[in-house]
């Protein structure tokens, strides 16, 4: 079958956005691998697909697949994407919509600026919620938030780290490094998003503070591995780093894949916002087997 998509990135993250708003493709998981694969298909960290609305004051349903062929409940950089495509592709003339995600209704708005801000929700930090197993664990409290011992084990030494618990509709596991650029993403990451006390998998963050409105973050994402940058992990972090008392309400967030602007008011009932590019990449089609194993 012959399929047209749109490639997009959001500082770095790249995807596939697909239309279904006039009807489903019947992709399947082998599908969506093949259209992440970097050799032989188009290639990107996630599948993004636009179907129609689900309900009242709903403007449109957005699944997000990861390149790993797996449904996943959120991605923000891809959120920002898939407001940018709606809004170029004619389907909305709307600055603001709301899209209904497995996490929940997201609302992104286009700025004046060209970039996209995104209301993420608000961080869960309750460990069963995230969800993670804390059973005979103690926290280390810190400000108004907890940093959990992680036992890692399978690498060439044996460590405990110290995380920060938080779901942004997904789930991550924040660690404070003294240097992104050193740190041991390609030989942890794999272990903290595999580790049983995660039942459903988890996105590894490293955060360095450089200062309290500025931070550098590097994440090993779950069923992608480590993306040029991660938006729910970017809220993630900082709401952690907030939480803590290290970090200030609006924080400049650098990936490797660009910037972008986390702002959370430090109060649980409050949204987490955050502000960054999205942009097209090309257009194109792609011709696929029908049936794939």
């Amino acid at each position: 079958m012959k399929i047209r998509f749109t490639k997009m990135q959001g500082a770095g993250n790249d995807f596939v956005v697909l239309d279904e708003t006039q009807g489903r493709l019947g992709l399947t998981p082998a599908h969506y691998r093949l259209l992440a694969d970097r050799h032989f298909g188009v290639g990107a960290d996630q599948i993004l697909t636009v179907r129609p609305s689900s309900g009242d004051g709903i403007d449109f349903e957005y699944m997000i697949h990861n390149a790993d062929g797996g449904e996943v409940e959120q991605c923000g950089n891809g959120a920002r994407c898939f407001a940018r495509y709606v809004h170029d592709k004619g389907l909305t003339a709307k600055d603001t919509i709301r899209v209904q995600t497995l996490a929940g209704v997201i609302a992104p708005r286009l700025t004046p600026d060209g970039r996209v801000t995104v209301d993420m929700g608000r961080p869960v930090f309750d460990a069963a919620l995230v969800p993670f197993d804390a059973t005979g664990l103690t926290p280390v409290a810190q400000g108004l938030g907890q940093k959990w011992p992680l036992a890692l084990s399978g690498s060439a030494q044996d460590a405990s780290i110290l995380i920060a618990v938080v779901s942004m509709g997904n789930p991550h596991a924040v660690q404070l490094v003294p240097d992104v650029d050193t740190a041991p993403v390609a030989q942890t990451g794999p272990l903290i998003e595999s580790h049983p006390r995660f039942p459903k998998r988890v996105n590894a963050g490293y955060l360095q503070i450089v200062d309290r409105s500025h931070v550098r973050l590097r994440v090993f994402e779950r069923g992608a591995g480590e993306t040029l940058a991660c938006g729910t992990g970017a809220c993630a972090a900082v709401s952690a780093g907030i939480r803590l008392g290290l970090l200030d309400a609006q924080v400049d967030v650098q990936t490797r894949g660009g910037l972008l602007t986390i702002a959370w008011s430090g109060l649980e009932a409050d949204s987490v916002f955050m502000t960054g590019p999205a942009t097209t990449v090309f257009e194109g089609q792609i011709d696929i087997p029908d049936t794939l194993l």
